[in-house]
């Protein structure tokens, strides 16, 4: 299974939180391999270091789960994937078509137009509006 993650989905994968045994439910059969945008890795970056500044990981915690991470991505459970301007034109073209009605914010319709364009299995978000939109597009979302 080819899978697109949001970075909330990943930080629950990797941290945990309120959604860490639900994503780690969804991942166990087929193991999905992910694909791994630039946006993604920044973002799961950014948030556990806010999770740091926030308090709720400590600085070594949070090197605990990039080490992680980084193994994972040795060992091939991420493919890396580039953004080509057409993902941005996407974007555009969904913001246009759906975030007056829907309320979805700059970032959502842009991992929503990545995961159009790369075409994964499924599109794994804890996002209520992320969710609604990529629905919208027809993705396949979960958790559903």
């Amino acid at each position: 299974m080819i899978a697109y993650a949001d970075s909330g989905f990943l930080v629950s994968l990797y941290a945990s939180d309120a959604n860490s045994a639900l994503a780690t439910s969804l991942i166990v059969s087929p193991k999905p391999l992910f694909l791994l945008t630039p946006l993604v890795e920044l973002e799961f970056a950014n948030a556990l270091h806010l999770l740091v500044f926030r308090k709720l990981l400590t600085r070594a915690e949070s090197r605990a789960i990039f080490d992680q991470f980084a193994l994972d991505r040795r060992a091939g459970a991420f493919r890396t994937m580039q953004l080509t301007s057409e993902a941005w034109d996407k974007a555009v073209e969904l913001s246009e078509a759906h975030s007056a009605a829907m309320g979805t914010r700059t970032l959502d319709v842009l991992h929503v137009a990545a995961a159009l364009l790369l075409k994964p299995d499924v599109f794994f978000t804890f996002d209520k509006r992320q969710a609604q939109l990529a629905k919208a597009v027809r993705l396949k979302v979960a958790p559903a």
